[in-house]
């Protein structure tokens, strides 16, 4: 058996939908020049990460071989797979090739960490390519639902393998290049050894519709709506925003962008090329005075984020315009598991005040942009592999697409995020795990999912924080009695008396009675405080609040 191995190594997004993280390797035994394809991010929940700005992928295995790490390709300007850049690249420093409309974004995202534009190549598609090690990349147009979303054709010394990235079988994508099958059957007729394929949409069991399907759907709702429209969809879906846009004109309606993203995105398309006849928009201070009935706003924020357009007319006024009975708001856009209940709440805000709120209604207002179960059965007969890895999706996802496979006699295997996969031979073989986790930006600072940080702040969440201040004088008896101070917790118990007093007068009793070893031991004493806070508080209130203690010694 060759010394030289091919291996796949996920970080992030096998096993989950979000925080792409792919790696790649040839060469001898943990020796091998590596490559990665993207470095996306995942979004915190109030829930499991409260206070999380972002969810990064743990690239400490990677960084710890940075030194072999030849080249970073991004295959498109999602956020899951290109979000991380600003915030990792310093422990990568690897140059970075995408696409002109990719480039951009990255670019924007690295120049607010100090970077030069230089870091990030622009890379035109195949038949360009990059030598990477011993390894070759091209980048191969497919549709997605973001322009210049591209497949990576990676060459190397075992053969060819396809990285699909995130893509659909669309003909008439509306905007970017549209999914030819003829050049994907070229680039496959020489063999290809594996296909990462997207996994995301496996579990519908329809073929998938094109973007240019919806547009006289869409044109039909904004037409016969009495008052104002506000439309929302992912800002990064810059056919969608077309779509939507165009279809307001259509009804007789001014376009209005409102979201920072959603104008950062479309200025990104028009400046690369991408977008060329986008309709004539006007600006917030202009649709103000615009009639109701001949305006069509286009909003960030379809997957409930709090800070976007959307949370922000939900709560009242937007740049001073606000919705009123009568008005509609289009969801077209398909709510991320695990975002429901931002998406619901607002829309209940809007049933409030009287405003009729559409959702997807049945794919009538939105097309997704992944491949269905039958897309997939297409491409893998389309490009034939020795084997099929899924990647980008949850476990269920990946189980089901590598029982496809197999059902239709392709090698195929399961790799979550940290399983090695030795691609060398005619089947996939696991070949070596790696530690892997998340990594929190938590305002201006990162960190690991194990650190306890997150942790700790769920605990205050759900139990309550006591404070408890105890002054020692130069002798170490007691100056004073202890007192609390609360946070988040009820002011009264069951004996009616202010839970702070309960809780000083508990404590009090026990620096009464003390002994003078126990005075003498700050690790002693404190245990002993928590515990009695804790105890005090569960008869009171019957929860064990989190408890600090601060021990002040006077010295002589």
């Amino acid at each position: 058996m060759s010394s030289q191995r091919l291996i796949y190594l996920p970080l992030g997004g096998a096993g989950e939908i979000g925080m792409n993280c792919y790696v790649y390797g040839y060469g001898p035994e943990d020796q091998e020049r590596l490559i990665l394809v993207d470095l996306g991010v995942t979004f915190p929940d109030m829930d499991g990460t409260p206070g999380v700005d972002l969810i990064l992928p743990d690239i400490a295995w990677l960084e710890e071989r940075k030194d072999r790490l030849d080249a970073i390709f991004i295959t498109h300007a999602h956020e899951d797979h290109v979000g991380a850049v600003g915030h990792l690249y310093e422990r990568l420093g690897a140059p970075i090739y995408a696409r002109a409309f990719t480039a951009n974004i990255a670019r924007h995202k690295l120049r607010e960490y100090g970077y030069s534009d230089d870091v990030v190549r622009t890379v035109s598609p195949l038949p360009e390519s990059i030598k990477a090690g011993e390894m070759e990349v091209a980048f191969l147009p497919m549709s997605h639902s973001i322009p210049e979303s591209s497949a990576l054709i990676i060459d190397t010394p075992k053969g060819r393998l396809i990285h699909t990235g995130d893509f659909k079988l669309d003909k008439t994508p509306v905007v970017g290049e549209a999914y030819d099958p003829d050049l994907w059957a070229t680039v496959s007729k020489n063999g290809v050894k594996a296909l990462i394929c997207d996994s995301t949409n496996v579990f519908s069991p329809v073929a998938g519709r094109s973007e240019a399907s919806i547009g006289d759907e869409i044109t039909s709702l904004v037409a016969e709506a009495p008052g104002m429209v506000v439309a929302t969809t992912f800002a990064s879906n810059v056919a969608r925003v077309k779509t939507l846009a165009e279809a307001g004109v259509r009804a007789g309606r001014s376009i209005c962008l409102m979201g920072r993203a959603m104008r950062r995105m479309i200025e990104a398309a028009i400046t690369t090329g991408v977008l060329a006849d986008f309709p004539k928009v006007v600006s917030v201070e202009e649709a103000r005075e615009i009639p109701r009935e001949n305006l069509m706003l286009l909003v960030t924020g379809s997957q409930g984020e709090r800070r976007a357009a959307s949370a922000q007319l939900a709560n009242g006024k937007y740049h001073g315009i606000s919705l009123k009975e009568g008005d509609l708001f289009l969801f077209s856009s398909k709510t991320i598991p695990g975002n429901e209940r931002g998406v619901i709440r607002i829309m209940n805000q809007f049933s409030e005040m009287g405003v009729d709120v559409v959702d997807d209604h049945g794919g009538r207002y939105h097309v997704s942009g992944h491949a269905n179960r039958p897309d997939l059965i297409e491409m893998h007969k389309l490009v034939h592999p020795e084997m099929v890895i899924p990647m980008h999706g949850e476990h269920r996802h990946l189980r089901e697409h590598s029982k496809l496979a197999e059902t239709n006699g392709y090698a195929s295997t399961i790799a979550v995020n940290g399983t090695m996969l030795e691609l060398s031979g005619d089947a996939p073989r696991v070949c070596g795990f790696v530690d892997t986790g998340r990594t929190y930006l938590d305002g201006s600072v990162q960190y690991g999912a194990l650190d306890g940080i997150v942790r700790d702040r769920i605990r205050m969440a759900l139990n309550g924080h006591v404070l408890v201040t105890v002054i020692l004088d130069e002798d170490n008896e007691p100056l004073g009695d202890p007192w609390c101070e609360l946070k988040g917790l009820a002011e009264t118990g069951k004996s009616n008396a202010p839970l702070v007093d309960v809780l000083e007068a508990d404590l009090s009793q026990f620096m009464g009675r003390a002994s003078q070893r126990t005075l003498d031991d700050d690790d002693k004493l404190e245990d002993e405080l928590r515990k009695i806070t804790r105890r005090s508080a569960q008869i009171e209130i019957g929860k064990k609040p989190e408890v600090t203690v601060v021990i002040s010694r006077l010295s002589a």
